[in-house]
């Protein structure tokens, strides 16, 4: 449904977004993550139609973002950063005015009506006018206009900005499920987010793709990924970590805390040894007499891998 192909924008000398490419499938929702600055919400807006690209191109199902702009908007439903209304607006008013907008047949109003609001949780504040709203519901107003039109693709741009963790929680849930049925894109911050709603998530740093994958795939990339975290405890503790890095099992070894009777370690793997990594660990503990507290394979986690592969001087 949506195909990048080295898609680059400059903004003067500036490189935004730097000659990337990426597919997205009818059925997959796609997490779109980077630092600030990384070239996120320019992808996006190019994605839309919203900003030309300096090189490459953009296609929603067979029409070009460019060259056949209106085929191509129609099959999208966009939620830009800061949800931009209308606040001298109804809710009700305001998502009538974007299915008008959208092209949705006058006897199909009221019911593409009803269901964005039951969708996005607003049937406590259809009547009221946008400038009275919280944040929160301001947020799911403009994802409601998104949707409107029953798009093939979603394009959404920090799309839990504002709300509070129930709301987060109900908007989640949403994007999957919707994912089922369309393409979706969203951006954010919150790792989390990805676990919750993602098939496939890319991050994005200085304008490059620089790791795209399932969020399974991604955490087994993390520096911690099969690495082993041991307590012990006895009179030999700091016997321990010269016994480990004997071992040729193991690549090297960390320390987490250390006491004089108490001491914790995470041990990282040789290559293609992690299969035989805590039975060795536990059998050198053992032959110095120490008691084991906790033993236990790690698993990766999204943030560590993030922090591994971004850089942390981005402009912000």
């Amino acid at each position: 449904m949506i195909e990048v192909r080295n898609l680059s924008k400059h903004f003067g000398d500036k490189v935004a977004v730097d000659n990337i490419s990426f597919t997205v499938k009818k059925g997959e929702v796609l997490g779109f993550l980077g630092p600030n600055g990384a070239g996120k919400s320019t992808t996006m807006r190019m994605v839309t139609g919203y900003l030309p690209p300096t090189g490459g191109s953009v296609s929603i199902g067979d029409a070009d973002v460019v060259d056949d702009e209106i085929a191509a908007k129609s099959k999208i439903g966009y939620l830009p950063e800061n949800a931009p209304l209308y606040s001298d607006m109804t809710v009700d008013d305001f998502l009538r005015f974007a299915a008008e907008m959208r092209g949705v047949p006058a006897s199909k109003i009221p019911a593409a009506i009803d269901k964005a609001i039951e969708t996005c949780f607003l049937q406590r504040v259809r009547h009221q006018s946008v400038d009275t709203l919280s944040k929160g519901y301001r947020h799911r107003t403009c994802l409601a206009q998104s949707i409107i039109h029953d798009p093939e693709v979603l394009i959404l741009d920090e799309p839990t900005d504002g709300l509070d963790p129930n709301q987060k929680h109900e908007v989640r849930g949403l994007i999957k499920r919707m994912g089922e049925t369309k393409a979706i894109i969203f951006s954010t911050h919150i790792l989390e987010e990805v676990e919750a709603s993602c098939t496939r998530a890319i991050i994005i740093d200085r304008g490059k793709v620089i790791a795209d994958g399932t969020p399974e795939q991604l955490k087994n990339k993390a520096e911690n990924a099969g690495a082993v975290l041991v307590s012990v405890t006895g009179s030999a503790v700091a016997s321990l970590r010269p016994e480990l890095e004997k071992l040729s099992e193991v690549n090297r070894v960390e320390s987490v805390e250390s006491g004089d009777h108490a001491v914790t370690v995470r041990v990282f793997p040789n290559k293609g040894k992690g299969g035989a990594l805590s039975a060795a660990i536990f059998k050198a503990a053992v032959d110095k007499n120490l008691t084991i507290q906790e033993l236990k394979v790690e698993e990766g986690r999204l943030d560590e891998l993030f922090r591994q592969i971004t850089r942390s001087d981005i402009e912000a």
